[in-house]
């Protein structure tokens, strides 16, 4: 399973829903990183992704986006492709 990188933080609805979609795909370790307890990660995060808001997430060597996005992945068939590289 590829590794899964989460900017996250504590009090957002869209980051336990991006975590509850992964764990749902198999997913048993997501690295969280958060930017609400680690401001400097927050500007670590926006220059990597040019995005400001959480979650951003990584799969692998690849920024996938937000909630958003990941569920767009998984409706278009390509998260549990994607995992398992």
């Amino acid at each position: 399973m590829a590794r899964v990188i989460m900017y996250t933080s504590g009090f957002c609805p869209y980051c336990k829903m991006a975590e509850s979609l992964l764990r749902a795909k198999g997913v048993e370790h997501i690295e969280k990183i958060r930017i609400d307890l680690e401001p400097a990660q927050r500007a670590e995060m926006m220059d990597k992704t040019g995005r400001r808001t959480v979650p951003q997430i990584y799969i692998g060597e690849k920024h996938v986006g937000g909630y958003e996005d990941l569920a767009q992945l998984d409706r278009m068939g390509e998260l549990s492709v994607l995992l398992a590289t």
